[in-house]
């Protein structure tokens, strides 16, 4: 008796663990497709997912954890993997193409679902016990649906491959790169909850609460990072061609080639007459696509200039304070701070490693 304690805690535990993950994903697509104000086509997918998903763990907790779960569960849960996989390339789609809308066959990719779940509404419990065709038809149909899952994840990963070489890392503004590497978690995400299962079903090697378990951790983690990176917010339309890119060599090309951040009184403002843009534009222009604010941006060049100064033969010559001027900077204690920023370091420090 004393032996079957601990194991029934760790039941108890592994329950809790796997259900939480369970529960965490409804309630996030509760979110997405209820309490949220921008009703996008991408959340809907996403919330449908995490509803399919659902299914497909809870069976797996149900049938890890429940004795003698009836047949038609078994085959209902695995056939919610068959949407996942067209719902999954959807997604990407619509999280990387502006305007995307559901092509007019969509409702093809849904047959296979169509017709396994309706046929797992006939299994009996009889039928799965006693009939010879049982393994037959279970092997057969866990081999197609886990391929069918992987050649959806592997055309899902084509298209994001696609869209990050389209959208040069040049072409990358913030809201485009949170998509991307969203969709790289997301995908590596699924990829090991599948790698979890087909373990399982091959070998055994992995015991089949890993899945769930494996789950409940990665729903935890895609939705601490959806959050982070705002995506929920954002869909394929940031990918819309503008000129933006353009307006942002053209900032460059002013501030650097004409050492505009050279000059002490250079602003927001002042750069945002000279190019005949508003204020609100060029900053989010700069925030963009130098992922910096303008303040970063301008001192950011100061400092490289500051940098040849200070480790230029015969540097001793010019002061800390001097440099600090002559790069643009209003006062000392500024000039430190950005340089620290920039290099770790403070300026003299930077100096007397450069002798």
């Amino acid at each position: 008796m004393e032996k079957i304690i601990p194991l029934s805690f760790l039941d108890i535990l592994l329950v809790i663990v796997s259900s939480a993950g369970l529960l965490h994903g409804v309630l996030f697509a509760f979110y997405l497709s209820v309490f949220k104000k921008k009703k996008t086509l991408s959340n809907l997918l996403l919330a449908f997912i995490l509803v399919c998903m659902a299914f497909r763990i809870g069976k797996s907790v149900m049938l890890n954890f429940g004795d003698d779960l009836e047949p038609i569960f078994i085959f209902a849960g695995l056939a919610f993997l068959l949407l996942i996989g067209p719902l999954l390339r959807w997604y990407v789609f619509g999280m990387t193409r502006p305007n995307f809308k559901l092509p007019k066959y969509y409702i093809l990719e849904f047959v296979p679902f169509a017709l396994i779940f309706i046929a797992s509404l006939f299994v009996t419990k009889e039928w799965y016990e006693n009939s010879k065709l049982v393994i037959i038809v279970f092997s057969s149909g866990l081999v197609f649906i886990y391929l069918h899952f992987a050649f959806y994840i592997v055309l899902s990963w084509r298209t994001l491959k696609r869209a990050k070489r389209h959208y040069k890392q040049e072409q990358q503004t913030k809201s485009r790169s949170a998509i991307l590497n969203w969709l790289h978690l997301l995908i590596i995400g699924f990829v090991v909850i599948w790698g979890s299962y087909v373990l399982n079903i091959l070998d055994e090697t992995v015991p089949y609460v890993v899945g769930p378990i494996l789950y409940s951790v990665i729903i935890y983690f895609l939705s601490y990072k959806a959050f982070q990176l705002k995506v929920t917010d954002l869909d394929g339309d940031v990918f819309k061609a503008n000129n933006n890119n353009l307006l942002f060599d053209e900032i460059s090309k002013l501030v650097i080639d004409t050492k505009l951040y050279l000059e002490p009184d250079v602003s927001l403002a002042k750069l945002s007459t000279m190019i005949g843009k508003t204020t609100q534009l060029t900053s989010s222009v700069i925030n963009q696509y130098a992922k910096q604010n303008f303040n970063d941006f301008i001192n950011y060049y100061r400092i490289q200039d500051a940098k040849k100064l200070l480790s230029s033969a015969g540097s001793d010559k010019y002061t800390i304070s001097s440099i600090a001027f002559d790069t643009g900077f209003s006062s000392l204690s500024s000039f430190n701070g950005a340089f620290k920023k920039f290099e770790g370091m403070t300026p003299s420090s930077y100096r007397k490693g450069r002798v």
